[in-house]
């Protein structure tokens, strides 16, 4: 039991945080390009991919069982929140805060977006059969992974030149 849930149904509601924080935020990068703030679904994409990290701890056997690569993105995910969340909402994207924002927030993104390229290989039948070692290595894997660090990389360039926000007023 985790949290007064089965260990499946905790990891269903994981998952499912997981996916909707990741849909958000791919519509939240998307509106950037047009300095489209999104209030609302910005503020539902950081709680739900700073949910996603907190509760990734808590699937056994991460379990404070010993330090994992999966701990160190989570741990370097919530920091990354923190200070994306910091810019936005405290700094109210001043200054340089708008880049560091918009860096920050990608960032976290990207790590959850990596993570389900992961999990999508250990998970999905024809996938996992073409990469089945654990973690996965393969080419296929690699080159998945690959295409994903080239559209952030590209994105997130794009999104620091092109997000500049009406500033709002409290």
């Amino acid at each position: 039991m985790i949290l007064g849930l089965s260990l499946s149904t905790f990891v269903m509601v994981h998952v499912i945080i997981s996916l909707v924080g990741i849909a958000a935020g791919f519509v939240v990068m998307f509106g950037m390009l047009g300095s489209n703030r999104m209030p609302g679904l910005t503020a539902l994409f950081l709680l739900l991919t700073i949910l996603t990290s907190a509760t990734g701890f808590l699937i056994p056997p991460l379990l404070f069982e010993k330090l994992l690569p999966s701990h160190m993105i989570g741990v370097l995910s919530l920091i990354l929140l923190a200070i994306a969340c910091y810019a936005l909402y405290g700094q109210k994207l001043s200054g340089s805060w708008r880049w560091i924002y918009v860096l920050t927030a990608l960032l976290a993104q990207y790590f959850n977006v990596f993570v389900l390229v992961i999990q999508s290989f250990l998970k999905i039948g024809p996938l996992h059969a073409l990469a089945p070692s654990v973690p996965p290595s393969e080419p296929p894997f690699a080159v998945a992974q690959g295409i994903v660090l080239v559209f952030f990389i590209i994105f997130i360039i794009g999104a620091i030149r092109r997000f500049h926000p009406a500033p709002q007023f409290a």
